[in-house]
């Protein structure tokens, strides 16, 4: 009897244990994540303007954001070629 007995007390200390495991893991979202929508929204613009106003902001211009795309395509492009031309 003493061994059953040891052996429940086991398996309920584990059964508490995984508990315990579960109710720690589930994280809340802490710091920015933890806001709601509408004001990580406002914070953010602020650094946006902020960063605009210092002078370390990009704003790309049309002719900029052409040659990147360009760019961009021509790469995955070569890729395919390359892969198709050893195939």
């Amino acid at each position: 009897m003493s061994h059953d007995a040891e052996s429940t007390a086991s398996a309920v200390s584990r059964s508490t244990e995984i508990i315990e495991v579960e109710t720690r893991s589930t994280r809340r979202p802490r710091g920015f994540a933890a806001l709601d929508a509408s004001a990580r929204s406002a914070i953010s613009r602020k650094g946006g303007q902020a960063a605009h106003r210092a002078g370390t902001a990009h704003k790309f211009t049309s002719d900029e954001a052409r040659a990147a795309g360009k760019k961009g395509s021509q790469v995955t492009h070569a890729r395919r070629r390359s892969g198709s031309a050893t195939a």
